[in-house]
């Protein structure tokens, strides 16, 4: 009688385990590891010459490497709104925001941090925001809100706009992070506050000089020339070498103060956004200057943050997504010989474009999907959006989204894990007009503009003409078929004026 009393507790307590396991994987941490301005040919896996990316190649090696992947803009602030929200950012209007505007996603709407908290998780966002904070009332002085903390988010450490926008400090949840009360911020993007040297008036106190025309003369903070003005808070500004170590050890602390709970970690780099100064350790690390050691310093962050996961014994129940906000830009403000070094290193590829086009470069960027005891090592060349996450962890989490939530936000969760290579059957992309994408081919809608953005020396992509391209036959953009196919160019013009007028593109939104 012992014995099958025995067997019994044995097979109870392996039904227990088995299903403790299985609940861990029904709710595994999630952590979205976003560059800025990293080009799809940036990172090693993808061809890169002149600096080295061991750490995001290793985890491509080890993850699912998605080769048309796309963000729905070419500038940060609109991508980064979509990937947040499951909403194309031209439906509210958003494009690159100054430092010193309002939260442009409305609290009590569904957010990626919202679908994660409802199902329990603990939630956080380190690093670049650029989406806006508080009201119109906004003061740096006290409690700085709404934020993300309004819109799902339990913890935040924020660049709040960009490294070369002021305000040059950091803010903690509501407050700015080491603020002298006797020394108060002001901040205007209209005319000069405090008496702060700007680069315009003191060039001999910059570090790099900024190309005319561009806006990075303003307020010299730690030497550089910033785009706007602000006084005040000299404790609590920013030294940009120091970056590096100090996101990646919030989100290092985020991960190891949570590692018993499921958590969601939406980790956004500064690098390798203007003005790149990266950590003395990582100078001459690669050949390109600063801009490749910024890339070289991009794939030390990415390390630890994964390195931190294995040393946790996490990575079985961790889903990893590596990406970036928009495509490359060389000579984007700074005089740092981006272009003058860049050498045989194609930044964005195959493709052509870059950040700010309508191009491919402008949009098509890396992608990673890596969850080593679920996902299986290889490449799709599924057609996907980071609008869809939205849609894809809520399906992971089993929180259900409202009719009139995520918009334009498609589960795509089946082709994250690899079960399957379908991906949409269309995708809307931005830079100054839209395109389409079906299958392979892409469809330009006409507008009026500059050929070149002659500032970036980057093509826009703009024409007076409908453009039609077969991007497996020309992934450079080369070649345009819009006379010969005639009824795809109606077909697909059509499609794109429906999702732009009807307001929404996914399927079953308001039912």
């Amino acid at each position: 009688m012992k014995e099958y009393v025995i067997v019994f507790v044995v097979f109870f307590l392996s039904v227990l385990t088995l299903q403790a396991g299985q609940g861990s994987l029904s709710k595994p941490n999630v952590v979205i590891i976003y560059a800025d301005d990293l080009g799809y040919g940036d990172v090693g896996y993808n061809g890169a010459i002149g600096v080295k990316t061991p750490n995001i190649d290793r985890l491509a090696a080890e993850g699912l490497v998605f080769t048309d992947a796309h963000t729905s803009d070419a500038t940060c602030s609109p991508s980064r709104f979509a990937l947040l929200t499951g909403q194309y950012a031209f439906r509210q209007h958003i494009q690159v925001l100054p430092g010193n505007v309002p939260l442009k996603i409305k609290p009590g709407s569904a957010t990626l941090a919202s679908v994660f908290k409802d199902a329990g998780y603990v939630t956080a966002v380190i690093g670049k925001w650029h989406l806006g904070l508080g009201d119109d009332k906004l003061n740096w002085n006290g409690p700085i809100k709404p934020g993300p903390l309004e819109i799902g988010f339990d913890y935040s450490f924020l660049i709040p706009a960009t490294a070369d926008r002021v305000p040059c400090v950091f803010v903690e949840n509501h407050h700015v992070a080491g603020l002298n009360a006797e020394d108060p911020i002001e901040v205007s993007y209209r005319q000069k506050v405090g008496n702060d040297p700007t680069g315009r008036d003191h060039p001999e106190l910059l570090r790099m000089k900024a190309y005319p025309g561009q806006g990075h003369n303003n307020t010299i903070v730690n030497g550089v020339g910033r785009i706007g003005y602000m006084s005040g808070g000299h404790t609590a500004r920013w030294v940009d070498e120091l970056f590096p170590d100090i996101l990646t050890s919030k989100a290092v602390a985020f991960i190891t103060a949570n590692k018993d709970k499921p958590f969601f970690l939406y980790f956004a780099f500064s690098d390798i956004h203007v003005p790149r100064l990266p950590n003395p350790r990582f100078l001459g690390k690669s050949t390109m200057g600063n801009r490749g050691d910024a890339i070289a310093q991009m794939d030390w962050c990415t390390g630890r943050i994964i390195q931190t996961l294995r040393d946790l014994g996490l990575t079985k129940n961790t889903l990893v997504i590596f990406s970036s906000d928009n495509g490359p830009v060389l000579n984007d403000g700074y005089e740092d010989r981006a272009v003058e070094l860049v050498g045989k290193h194609k930044p964005w590829g195959p493709f052509s474009g870059g950040k700010y086009s309508i191009l491919e470069a402008g949009t098509r960027v890396p992608f990673i999907a890596w969850w080593p005891s679920r996902i299986k090592p290889g490449t799709s060349d599924a057609l996907i959006s980071q609008v869809d996450m939205v849609a894809s962890f809520s399906a992971l989490t089993g929180t259900k989204l409202g009719p009139e939530d995520a918009s334009d936000s498609r589960n795509m969760l089946p082709v994250l894990l690899g079960h399957t290579r379908k991906g949409r059957d269309n995708l809307v992309e931005m830079a100054l007009t839209w395109a389409l994408r079906m299958d392979d081919w892409k469809y330009i809608e006409p507008r009026q503009g500059p050929e070149l953005f002659k500032e970036v020396n980057i093509k826009t992509g703009l024409s007076m003409q409908p453009q039609l391209y077969n991007l497996k036959e020309d992934p450079a953009e080369q070649h345009n078929l819009a006379e010969k196919f005639p009824g795809k160019v109606e077909k697909m013009k059509r499609i794109l004026e429906k999702i732009k007028k009807d307001g929404y593109s996914r399927p079953g939104y308001g039912k």
